[in-house]
Parts: C-alpha cells; structure tokens; sequence
C-alpha cells in the first residue's frame, strides 16, 4: 500500500521548513501551480542534499494532483529497419556503413510481417525509425507506412524522427507541410519526437556535426502539429550538456505547447555512454549520475506542468532501482514494452529489449500505484485492479528504495554504478 500518500502534504511541509528558504519559495510556488521561468528551473537544477530531496517529494506532490497515481504503459514494438547511416553522431553505436559484416535493410515485407507479429502479441503501435542510408527511395517512408497499414489496419504508426522526415523532404524536393501531409494519408499517425538529443546548436555541433539544426527541428514538430499530427518530445542528458542547457530545451519545450498544443509527453532519455564515440574519446562524461536522473524528471514535471503533464521514463536506459525512483520524482508513464528494442541496447545498455506487460505491471504495483495500459494519445484501455497482482508479482525482484537521495549517496552510487543505469 502506498501509505506515504496519505501524509504528504504534512511531509513536504515538513521539509519545506527546514530547508533554504528561496527553494522553499520556489517549490511552494510550483506545488500550487505557478509557472517557473529559467532562473527558478536553474536554482531547482543545481540543489543537492536537502534541497534535492525536497525538490523531488515537490515533484511527486504535482505529480499527484496533475494526473493522479496511474501509471500508463503501451505495448508496442519497434521496428528498426535499417541500421545503415551516413550520418555518423558521435553518441549513437547504433549506425553502420553499408558493407558492414552486419549492416542490414528489411524488406517491406519484413517490416509488414513485423508489425503482424506485434499485433498478433497485443502491440497496438509500431515504432518505426532507422538509419539515413544514402541512395534511399525519394518515397520509401510513405511505402513503409503503406506496408504497415495494409498488413494491420488498425496498427497506430508512431514513426520517422524530425531527422528522417527533413531526409525525406530533401528526396523529394516537396514543401516540409506537404510531405507530412501525404505521410498522414498513407498511414502516418505521430511522430516521435526524438532526435532533439539537446535543442543547442552548440551541443549538437558538438556531438552530431551534420545533424539537422534547432530551427529544423522546431519547424518539423510545428508543421506537423499544424497538420494534425501529434509528437512526442524528448531530451538527451548526461553528456556534454549543464543544467543550462536543460532548462532552455524544456522551456523551449514548454512554449512550442502553448502554440500548438500538439506535444504527448515528454520522455527524458539519459545518455548511454559505454560503446559511443563520444564518450570513447574523453568529450562527454560517463552518462548521467542518479542526482541528475531526479533532477531531470522533477524538473520536466515542475516546469512542464500544466502544458506537457505525462512525463515518461526510459526505462532502457536505467536499472530498474533508478527507473521507480524516477517514478517517485514526478514522472506518470512507464513507456512501452519496446519489443526488439536495439539502439540503447548497442550503445551500451544492459536493462534489456523487451518488458513484458506483466512485469510492467508489477513494477508499478511496487510502488504502490496502480497500472493502465493506455494507447499512444493517453487513452486508457484498461486499468488493472488488484485482482490481477497475484499473477503478476512473481516476475519482480528485490524492493525499491527511496527516491530521496543525497549528495553522498550519489557519490556512493556513481562509484559502484553499471552501464546498465545511463
């Protein structure tokens, strides 16, 4: 049972009288809903100790009367279709050249096939991304989409970064607004809002060179949201980036929403460090530590509230301890069970390709919180009642602890710390 739940107000109280009085301030102010500019994120992004802890019970508190204590999850699959690319990032292990030992290129009726499997095994949405392969067919997006659609009608096709679809409009030589239009009616129907990594042209100079820029991202997600076409948004930490950086892309963030309204959640994804370039090298330090795993999430949830209210976890690209903490640090959403998950699993990543639904579930029952398979839009199919726990305890181990971490149990934690975390 979730038995803090029922004391919280008093306990954040508590806390909120025995630390600084201008985090104080600040956490009282976004706990009753007030909105944060970038020097109140920035002071919130740099507490430790004390301060920290408060800064995620603040979370957890917003959390709570934002969207209550469900956590959502979607069962789905991705489908990686190429790992060919020219694009080179230096955060990415994923991308090969063309005459690799294992450089590959699915069929479309591989990728049909795919989504036939996902569908056959309770997938209701396919995540469809892959590498920049030189050479592609000006119009080869819009014909996976039609292979999808037409092997699974009622597949939801959550597909192609901001990256891929600037790729397909430079193919094409078609407007940006007219493309996405015709990747809606083959069967398109969100886009992932990846590829941000961080939304700083001086980072990304730094850790991609020949990716698309700020403005041509911003400008996909806002095209396609004017179109009818929802995204997700995500950010990259842990790398070369500073808590400045994080507070300019989540208020970056925050304002695209305010225009369009088109985002769904926000995922933040910690940089898996251990097979990249960009750590190989000595640029980037060795992923996020746990203090900026809270950090991140609490703050997404502070300052995103009321614009942006389903922050969901990687849970990939963390041990399991550090993904419930991050449950408990204002975050709603525990993903997708990422059938065949590939790209954090060959930079490093060691928490697996694949979450059942089942363990899912149990996860979130550990936290005392109750689970809801939801669909890509937030729409609960189902909540799962108590009945059911029995069959899903046995597939979760060991007990959680709490989120409140200090200064010194981080150090302790980075110390001993596995790739699996980042």
């Amino acid at each position: 049972m979730n038995a803090y739940r029922e004391s919280e107000p008093e306990k954040l109280e508590d806390r909120l009288s025995r630390i600084d009085s201008e985090i104080a301030g600040l956490l009282t102010r976004a706990v009753e809903g007030g909105e944060l500019d970038f020097d109140d994120g920035l002071k919130l992004a740099r507490t430790e100790g004390a301060e920290l802890d408060a800064l995620v019970l603040a979370a957890d508190h917003v959390r709570h009367k934002r969207v209550g204590d469900v956590i959502t999850y979607v069962v789905n699959r991705n489908i990686n279709f190429t790992n060919v690319c020219f694009v080179g990032c230096r955060f990415c292990a994923f991308s090969r050249a063309p005459r690799e030992h294992d450089a590959y290129f699915l069929s479309l009726e591989e990728v049909a096939h795919r989504s036939i499997e996902a569908w056959e095994r309770g997938a209701r949405e396919v995540c469809v991304q892959g590498g920049l392969p030189r050479g592609l067919d000006p119009f080869y997006y819009r014909d996976i989409l039609h292979s999808i659609k037409t092997a699974t009608p009622s597949m939801h096709i959550h597909a192609f970064s901001p990256m891929e679809i600037v790729y397909g409009v430079e193919l094409t030589g078609m407007p940006l607004r007219d493309y996405l239009l015709m990747l809606k009616e083959a069967g398109l129907d969100t886009l992932p809002g990846t590829a941000a990594e961080i939304l700083d042209d001086g980072v990304r100079h730094e850790i991609e060179r020949i990716k698309l820029t700020v403005a041509q991202w911003v400008d996909v997600v806002t095209t396609a949201h004017t179109v009818g076409i929802r995204t997700t948004s995500t950010m990259m930490y842990g790398h070369t980036e500073t808590e400045e950086h994080w507070l300019r892309h989540l208020l970056l963030l925050r304002d695209i929403q305010k225009r369009t309204g088109g985002f769904t959640e926000f995922v933040p994804l910690g940089f898996v460090h251990q097979n990249t370039q960009l750590y190989q090298s000595g640029d980037a330090r060795p992923g996020p530590t746990t203090n900026e795993h809270l950090k991140v999430h609490a703050l997404a949830r502070l300052m995103l509230q009321g614009w942006i209210d389903n922050i969901q976890i990687s849970w990939v690209k963390m041990t399991t301890e550090m993904t419930q903490s991050c449950l408990r640090a204002g975050a709603n959403d525990y993903g997708g069970t990422l059938m065949d998950e590939n790209i954090s699993r060959l930079a490093g990543a060691t928490s697996g390709q694949y979450l059942s639904p089942s363990d899912i579930r149990a996860r979130i029952r550990k936290l005392g919180r109750v689970p809801a398979e939801r669909n890509t839009l937030y729409k609960i199919l189902k909540v799962h009642g108590r009945e059911e726990e029995a069959q899903d305890e046995p597939e979760v181990s060991a007990a959680i602890p709490s989120p409140f971490v200090t200064l010194e149990h981080s150090r302790a934690h980075a110390a001993h710390r596995t790739g699996s975390e980042d």
